[in-house]
């Protein structure tokens, strides 16, 4: 079972929706992160500026943790905790948590294939993490939070930390055609079942609700979403 030509579980054609799944998709109120709340960085400071001369700033030099291409042994490689990839196109990036290292079906314990941002935790339980066509990985920090205003984001961008990348709130995506449009909820990067609060595949207008409660919200093949509310 090689790298390239499997069909992500992150990617959903013909989707069974999960939860509640309407114009207004949101309204969780309970916290039930587990911990997983990701978003910048882990060993590395939340913020993306320091000071500079002259009253300027200048971006903070994020480091990568591994590379976007090579397979991981956990423990070894790489250490458990959340990563995050950004800037692919084309869906060409794909990794992959795996249980042991016989590249055999029932070792899969999580997939994606990426365009724009991608967020992933891997557990200490995990053996071997995956990755082709990539960009670095960099940790995250798990606690770090935000204040994201954007009223506008991509929607094609790929996994958004909710209180970090975007604000909670309801968001309109119009003109997807062709089921093409899918949106997903997430409570956490595992990228599991038990991980999708709610989801679906649209054509024509979208709406949904982004709780503050939210870990993650995932975009692909969309049009770019407004907040309305």
């Amino acid at each position: 079972m090689g790298t390239k030509g499997k069909i992500a579980l992150g990617v959903v054609v013909g989707v069974v929706v999960i939860g509640a799944v309407s114009a207004n998709a949101g309204g969780d109120s309970d916290k039930e992160n587990g911990g997983k709340d990701t978003s910048a960085s882990a060993g590395r400071k939340p913020g993306g500026k320091t000071g500079g001369e002259n009253g300027t700033t200048k971006k903070a030099v994020k480091k990568a943790a591994f590379g976007g291409g090579g397979d991981f042994e956990v423990g070894k490689d790489v250490k458990p905790g959340t990563y995050r990839t950004t800037g692919n196109t084309d869906g060409l990036c794909y990794w992959e948590r795996a249980k042991d290292a016989s590249g055999e079906a029932d070792s899969l314990i999580a997939n994606d294939n990426v365009s724009g941002t991608s967020y992933v935790t891997v557990k200490a339980t995990d053996k071997l993490f995956k990755s082709s066509d990539c960009k670095d990985w960099e940790a995250v920090d798990e606690k770090a939070t935000g204040t994201a205003k954007s009223s506008r984001f991509k929607g094609d961008g790929g996994m958004y930390r909710v209180g970090v990348d975007i604000a909670p709130g309801t968001y309109r995506s119009t003109g997807n055609t062709d089921d093409l449009c899918y949106w997903e909820r997430a409570k956490d990067a595992l990228h599991s079942i038990e991980s999708i609060r709610a989801n679906n595949n649209v054509t024509g207008s979208a709406v949904v609700t982004i709780s503050a409660s939210d870990a993650y919200f995932k975009t692909t093949g969309c049009q770019d979403w407004k907040k309305t509310a």
